[in-house]
């Protein structure tokens, strides 16, 4: 058991905003990088208009942030349409000019819903729903320039975000800008996105067939002119399984580096991004990582592993946003096949976090906040001294504020109800008891206090202290604590050189000579 990986502070603009770009992929039911693969193509677009450095610029942040927003009101989205990640899913497949807009709407509202039921839905969506999907695309629009406003970046790239849901004949939302009036940022990405879908599913061809059947309606003419007469060398190599890279080092101008308190507030706006997913985790991600951070402290962590511990905690549930709200929202039991997509997001989220190698390490430690002690926990079942420190206060900071929350199907726990529940969860074998107790702490419970030990020792290295003077082996003391071999011997020497000693026999005087050998002969200290 270990700390987190070293990591450098500082974290490139376009690996954030590329960040959200993947989860905005996953809420839109598309494969993650189809964002990526969409601000590609538009910057190769630019090349054939002979767009300047600054026109580039706003294309490319405008490409990766035009669909950042689209989970905002996924809970009204779920309410109509069932399943709100197939629906977004689906709507790439639909020109909503003409009759398409009726017929996508008479396929999918009240979708996965039975009978007289779905009745019920379709009619009060005939009352009240159409007003509520054009108040989703306005949402959408506002939570996108939220987040870009956050990151710090500027009118040239929110103006054309305004216009993500135009069309070229007008009859788009949420003003109906018609032609040139809408900027040529947000028309270049709005026929990027829909031809980046069909030739990833259907080839060349399809996606040359969608942007001439939809020229002059929902995209630009002259733009499909162009996409037509350069036909395959718009699109080679743009399912490169390097996309990645490839995007981030396409950055135009001075790449511009975020740290130190500008990127904890970054940290803090993908916290809040993904909180937004369900009515019912405003606010979670900010909670469990303050939790964390007083219960890091409070075990005397070092102050880089603190501020390691609260950037993990605010992105820790980014995953969510590949779960549908019919899920998080349903306010009965799940079924198997639902329960298999709640214990998929750990894993989603770390896999975002591992596309940027600083990002990495933040990934590492997120996955582990619903993993337990006994390896019962998900997505990878691992337990014990697979089990890091900040990984294992974190799961208990996120057990905690969880239970004060209200869920669909339970209300919210009282804070003494919070604590008895996680103190259970450490009798069980599934949650650490420092750790817990920590958290406990930094909620504000009293708790034991912890005791000041000689030599400035913990009260960790008191518990291996006591099982070496008892002549305990390194490989049984690791056991005993679940810890690592490697982490008990770090402890070992840690205390050798606290004490001043070289050796167990001198180190066992020491511990009788402090009084610490008095608890109980199972070699385990309770403060």
């Amino acid at each position: 058991m270990s700390g987190p990986p070293e990591q450098s502070d500082g974290v490139r603009l376009s690996e954030l905003v590329a960040l959200m770009s993947l989860g905005a992929d996953l809420g839109l039911g598309q494969p993650m990088e189809h964002a990526l693969r969409q601000c590609l193509l538009a910057l190769r677009i630019a090349d054939r208009l002979g767009l300047g450095e600054e026109e580039r610029g706003t294309l490319y942040y405008v490409g990766l942030l035009a669909w950042v927003g689209c989970h905002i009101d996924a809970y009204e989205q779920a309410k109509w349409f069932g399943d709100d990640i197939r629906m977004k899913g689906d709507i790439r497949r639909i020109d909503f000019g003409g009759t398409g807009a009726v017929r996508f709407l008479a396929t999918h509202v009240g979708a996965q819903r039975s009978g007289l039921e779905r009745v019920r839905v379709t009619l009060a969506f005939a009352a009240a729903g159409r007003r509520d999907a054009d108040v989703m695309i306005a949402n959408h629009w506002y939570a996108a320039n939220d987040l870009a406003t956050r990151l710090g970046l500027g009118e040239d790239v929110r103006r054309p975000l305004f216009q993500t849901f135009e069309r070229w004949d007008g009859k788009g939302l949420p003003t109906g800008t018609k032609a040139e009036a809408n900027l040529l940022a947000a028309r270049v990405v709005n026929l990027t996105d829909v031809l980046e879908v069909y030739h990833r599913a259907d080839g060349l061809a399809a996606a040359l067939r969608v942007a001439r059947d939809r020229r002059g309606t929902q995209f630009d003419p002259d733009l499909v002119d162009l996409v037509c007469q350069e036909g395959a060398a718009l699109f080679e190599g743009l399912d490169s399984a390097t996309t990645w890279d490839t995007v981030i080092h396409a950055e135009p101008s001075l790449a511009r580096t975020v740290r130190g308190p500008a990127l904890d507030e970054a940290f803090e706006a993908l916290a809040d991004f993904a909180d937004t997913k369900s009515p019912y985790t405003l606010g979670h991600s900010r909670g469990v990582a303050a939790l964390a951070t007083g219960a890091a402290d409070a075990l005397g962590l070092p102050p880089a592993e603190v501020t390691h511990l609260r950037r993990a905690a605010l992105v820790h549930d980014l995953g969510r946003l590949g779960v549908s709200n019919a899920v998080w929202d349903k306010p009965g039991g799940l079924t198997a096949a639902e329960d298999e997509r709640v214990r998929l997001h750990p894993y989603l989220t770390e896999r975002m976090l591992a596309s940027a190698a600083v990002l990495r390490p933040y990934g590492q430690t997120a996955l582990q906040h619903h993993e337990r002690l006994d390896g019962s926990g998900y997505p990878r079942g691992v337990g014990g001294e697979a089990l890091s420190v900040p990984g294992r206060i974190l799961a208990a900071a996120d057990a905690y504020h969880a239970k004060l929350e209200p869920r669909p199907h339970r209300p919210a726990m009282s804070r003494d109800g919070a604590a008895s529940w996680i103190r259970a969860e450490v009798r069980t074998g599934r949650l650490d008891a420092p750790a817990v107790d920590a958290v406990l702490e930094a909620a504000g419970h009293p708790v034991r206090r912890r005791k000041e030990w000689p030599a400035g020792l913990t009260t960790r290295e008191v518990e291996v202290l006591r099982l070496l003077a008892r002549g305990v082996p390194n490989r049984e003391i690791a056991e005993r604590l679940v810890i690592s071999r490697k982490t008990a011997g770090n402890h070992i020497e840690h205390i050798y050189t606290k004490i001043g000693v070289s050796n167990r026999a001198r180190a066992s005087l020491f511990a009788v000579q402090h009084g610490l050998m008095t608890a109980g002969e199972d070699g385990v200290f309770t403060p």
